[in-house]
């Protein structure tokens, strides 16, 4: 498809200025990325073509940018000496809405894991680019990307959840399980929630997990980073509190895009002793920028096409990085040759992917 509308656009002189710009799926594995990206390099050369990732659009997720490298509070922090863990989440409330035919050839991997949750991880880990120029950022997202550890085959069950949803309820209406969705293939192992341990291998991240998850039919349209800071060197306060001395960044990308901290501090009141209580610092950004409208994900993306700035769109080695890391997940879940979890419409997922972090000794932030 990409093939023939560029040699439809070169046939009718359209090529020589004109920026292009691809939606996904570009590819459904490495292999195939490279087809659809050496084709259209034929006829357009990388500084045209712009890939979106709407997520890229979305104000909360430019903002990780500003946050980290605009303010030493935090940066001077964003590493392993500091940092316990780092959750990413990306759960949508709908289920595959008609788009069996597509859906069940992709899945959720492909679908949402590829680009979306890659693209937040990257955002999150990577070191201070040398400017905001396109292709100083991508540059360090790519690195990002090629630092991750890969996930072997034998590492798969361990590392890795793969659910698919059965019949639950959605605003306390009975919806209808991922194989009971019209015109579906009632044998399908296709996955619709996926859960994974990430690890990178830097300076910077040695030891410190990514968990990240996305899937359907959650009970709520979320998308939200967590970071969590590790506990002081030296506790002084009464153990039967120790369990609240942890500092979490939740930066909140939809819906009610905003950061929050969560710091301690001294309970109000005349009870003796020091009684702490975790509490929000809070940046809602709906009600700090009210007077100002937030534009869409599409609507800024399309704009920065019109005025040539490819730093909030993907360039080929990343597509490629990234479908070279999720092949290998692809490549784990086939030599299984298992099913994937069940899990009950509206809820977080099947209960594997709680026991993923639990084993680690932690628990998925917010869920209830």
């Amino acid at each position: 498809m990409y093939s023939a509308i560029c040699e439809n656009l070169a046939a009718v002189g359209l090529c020589e200025r004109t920026r292009v710009v691809m939606e996904k799926p570009i590819g459904y594995d490495l292999e195939s990325s490279k087809v659809v990206n050496d084709a259209v390099a034929r006829f357009f050369p990388e500084d045209r073509v712009y890939r979106i990732d709407h997520y890229l659009g979305k104000e909360t997720v430019q903002n990780l940018i500003a946050l980290r490298f605009a303010n030493s509070l935090f940066e001077t922090q964003w590493n392993q000496n500091y940092i316990s863990h780092v959750e990413i989440t990306v759960a949508e409330k709908v289920g595959i809405e008609g788009r069996w035919g597509y859906f069940d050839q992709a899945g959720q991997l492909r679908d949402m894991v590829q680009n979306h949750l890659l693209q937040l991880l990257c955002l999150t880990a990577m070191d201070p680019p040398a400017d905001l120029s396109a292709d100083s950022i991508r540059d360090e997202k790519v690195k990002v990307l090629k630092a991750l550890e890969p996930i072997t085959p034998d590492q798969f069950a361990s590392r890795v959840v793969l659910g698919q949803y059965t019949s639950g309820y959605s605003d306390g209406k009975p919806v209808p399980g991922y194989l009971e969705e019209p015109n579906s293939n009632t044998e399908s192992r296709t996955e619709t929630f996926v859960a994974i341990r990430a690890d990178i291998r830097n300076w910077r991240w040695s030891g410190v997990p990514f968990y990240l998850r996305t899937g359907k039919r959650m009970p709520q349209k979320l998308s939200q980073i967590v970071i969590h800071f590790k506990e002081p060197p030296h506790y002084i306060f009464a153990p039967e509190q120790r369990s609240l001395i942890s500092n979490r960044l939740i930066i909140r990308i939809q819906p009610d895009e905003g950061i929050s901290l969560q710091v301690m501090s001294k309970d109000q009141g005349l009870r003796k002793g020091m009684q702490l209580r975790s509490g929000p610092l809070q940046l809602n950004f709906s009600e700090t920028f009210k007077h100002l409208r937030t534009p869409d994900a599409y609507e800024r993306l399309l704009l920065e096409v019109m005025q040539g700035n490819q730093s909030l769109f993907v360039r080929k080695d990343e597509i490629e990085a990234a479908w070279k890391w999720c092949d290998q997940l692809l490549a784990g879940w086939s030599k299984m040759g298992d099913s994937p979890k069940s899990y009950a419409a509206g809820s977080w997922g099947p209960l594997t992917s709680i026991a993923l972090i639990a084993r680690d000794g932690r628990s998925w932030y917010g869920d209830v």
